[in-house]
Formats: C-alpha cells, sequence, structure tokens
C-alpha cells in the first residue's frame, strides 16, 4: 500500500491569519495520525508564512510518542533550513529547489546544474539519520542523475498530471509519469509522489507501480472544510489502498 503523508502547512497558512493559535497545527496532525496517516509533512519557508519552526518542533515531540509514523521535512536546503533538518532530525527530508519568493513549488531540481550543490547536502542529512527524496520532474534524462547525488528517492512533482487529469486529457501525460517511476525504479530509487493530488486523480495515478508515498496537503485540507479532518484522511487512505479494492 502506498503510505500516505499529511502535509499541514494549509493549517499553519490559516493559523496565521489571526494571532489565535487557531487552527491548532499540532492538534491537526495528532488528529491526521490518530484518521490512519502514515507520515506529517511540513515545508517550513524563509518568509514563515506558514509553517514556523516552533511548529516543527512541536510535531517532532509530538511523532517521537508515535512509532511508526515517519516526519517528512520539505525545503530547499537554504542555511535557516538546514538549520531547522539538524535540530528536528526527520525520517525523510525531500529537497525542493524553490526560491524564497515562490507562492508554492513549481518544477524539479536541474541536476545538470545542482547536483554538486547536493551532494554535499544529502551526506549531511545521511549523517543525521534522514532518508532523501529529492523534488524531480517526470524527466528521464534528469532523473538518471539522482543516483550520483547519493539521495535514496525521487518526489516526482504531479501538478501537470493534476492539471491533465481535470481536463480530461491524462492518458499521455500518465505514461511519462510512469515510465520516469520506471526508470527511477530501475536505478534502486524509491518513488514518492505530491502537488495537487486529489481524492479524483489519485486512483488514475496510483495505477503506476510502487509508489512508496505521497504527501497531499491542499486538497486534502480543503476536502477537510467538508467532511471533517478525520475523515478527510480516511477518504484518502482509502484512495490508496491497492487496485483490486479500489474499485469495489
Amino acid at each position: 500500500m502506498t503510505k500516505l503523508s499529511v502535509n499541514v502547512n494549509k493549517v499553519a497558512l490559516l493559523r496565521n491569519t489571526r494571532d489565535l493559535n487557531i487552527p491548532n497545527v499540532l492538534k491537526a496532525a495528532e488528529t491526521a495520525v490518530k484518521a490512519g496517516a502514515h507520515g506529517i509533512t511540513v515545508h517550513p519557508r524563509p518568509d514563515q508564512r506558514h509553517i514556523r519552526p516552533p511548529d516543527v518542533f512541536e510535531i517532532v515531540e509530538f511523532l517521537r510518542t508515535q512509532p511508526g509514523i515517519e516526519f517528512n521535512i520539505e525545503g530547499n536546503p537554504f542555511p535557516e533550513f538546514m538549520q531547522i533538518v539538524r535540530r528536528a532530525r526527520p525520517d525523510q527530508c525531500t529537497l525542493v529547489p524553490d526560491s524564497p519568493d515562490q507562492s508554492t513549488s513549481d518544477h524539479g531540481w536541474n541536476l545538470r546544474q545542482d547536483s554538486e550543490r547536493l551532494k554535499s547536502v544529502i551526506a549531511e542529512l545521511h549523517q543525521i539519520g534522514c532518508r532523501v527524496s529529492l523534488f524531480m520532474d517526470p524527466d528521464i534524462g534528469q532523473i538518471q542523475f539522482v543516483p550520483a547525488t547519493g539521495a535514496d528517492r525521487i518526489e516526482l512533482y504531479t501538478q501537470p498530471y493534476a492539471e491533465a487529469f481535470g481536463r480530461g486529457d491524462a492518458g499521455r501525460v500518465w505514461i511519462q509519469y510512469r515510465d520516469a517511476a520506471k526508470a527511477a525504479q530501475g536505478l534502486g530509487l524509491g518513488v514518492n509522489a505530491g502537488h495537487d493530488l486529489n481524492l479524483d486523480n489519485l486512483p488514475k495515478f496510483l495505477e503506476i507501480s510502487g509508489i512508496a508515498e505521497v504527501s497531499i496537503g491542499h486538497a486534502l485540507i480543503a476536502d477537510a472544510l467538508d467532511m471533517g479532518l478525520y475523515n478527510a484522511v480516511r477518504a484518502y487512505l482509502n484512495r490508496l489502498m491497492t487496485p483490486s479494492l479500489r474499485s469495489q
């Protein structure tokens, strides 16, 4: 079964509009875990517009009481980000090439340019016990460079797939992702996926075999407005069941 890591950034974004600590990010993480999520994801950005360092460390302390639940921290390895990671020691660190002024991640790494920079970062992350995943486009020409960086996994950037699915034209794009995942797995890499995946487009995407984990935040939190966070997590977990069960 593909694992679900719930991204709680949008909970923090709403919280930050008022100085009331409502909604509470830690409580959201606790609810997601109680509902069966396999992990929690955060993406602390330099401007702290959503997840802030105190959120990270509160979640770390909570997850230490939850054996088997993974903590995934995403971000560009700027000095401030690395300070957070060194202290938090997450199970997985997903490195993302976003600039400080981006509203959201919108492309994968260009390893022809960035692999040398990433090698030393990945080596340090391994020393502190982190699995390392690189945020990548479904570009086999780029994915072939991942093993040389020392990364353990890739996370496929899935917005292009989600857009194609929304247009009713996912077939060709889905094949591109399938081939990229297969190529990565052939190189010995684990494959995660994330960005704009939702209850509608997730089952088709998961016809790609061997997806280890999906990280979902925006759509899941939006669905929680209708069905409650606990029920939203359960709905996504149902989509992650084996293909034969998903169709029942």
